[in-house]
């Protein structure tokens, strides 16, 4: 019928047509099977009533029918399973041709992106982004450094004053007690003040100048 019209039916809605009337035939097998246990169960009913009637060629009939029956059942399971399994295969197929037809349009679209793009344009937009993200880093860094500088001074002073408080009380020293022992003014050692004295005396006269200086003077005066 698809050729009458000169439409001629895709893949997939060929294989959609197939599985649906796969689908079409298990629903019918397993609702004759489904008829037969019922049957079965009828039979297995009525062979009980006739053995206690005690009409035993009739049960032998019937459980000829009974035997039948389970056989036949037997058959629909196996006719099921094996529909179920071209359907299965028919489901592969569908879902394969879909793959195909998902890659060849992922394959179309990375065909396109690949064409439009410009690898040295590309190349050189990363090369400014690593360069601008190191400027960007150093920047941070160096920001960073002077942030931390601002903030360092009084705070670290006074810890550290009680740092070396809290170690020099672990070792038992007062260093206010030592300040007010130590001596407010330095005292001179005897030898430098006679060294002192001793200069003072050789290098000036009697009027308290140089005698190198007067002699000098007194040469002037004679000129």
């Amino acid at each position: 019928m698809s050729f009458i019209f000169g439409k001629k039916k895709t893949p997939a809605e060929l294989l959609r047509e197939n599985k649906r009337m796969l689908d079409k035939s298990i629903r019918d097998i397993e609702r004759e099977r489904q008829g037969l246990q019922a049957q079965e169960k009828k039979l297995i009913a009525e062979i009980r009533k006739t053995v206690k009637q005690g009409q035993m060629a009739a049960v032998k009939v019937m459980a000829k029918d009974l035997i039948r029956t389970r056989h036949q059942i037997t058959k629909f399971y196996a006719l099921k399973s094996q529909l179920q399994g071209v359907s299965l295969r028919i489901q592969t197929l569908k879902s394969t041709q879909a793959m195909g037809e998902a890659m060849k349009g992922v394959t179309k679209a990375m065909a396109q992106m690949n064409r439009q793009m410009n690898l040295p344009a590309l190349q050189k937009i990363m090369q400014e982004f690593e360069m601008q993200n190191e400027k960007m880093e150093m920047v941070s860094e160096v920001m960073g450094d002077a942030i931390d500088d601002a903030l360092e001074g009084d705070a670290e002073e006074e810890e550290t004053e009680e740092l070396v408080n809290q170690v020099l009380d672990e070792i038992g020293i007062d260093v206010n007690a030592e300040l007010v022992k130590a001596p407010s003014t330095i005292v001179a050692k005897p030898e430098v003040v006679n060294k002192v004295a001793q200069v003072e005396a050789v290098g000036l006269g009697d009027n308290g100048i140089d005698d190198d200086l007067q002699a000098r003077l007194d040469n002037l005066r004679k000129m």
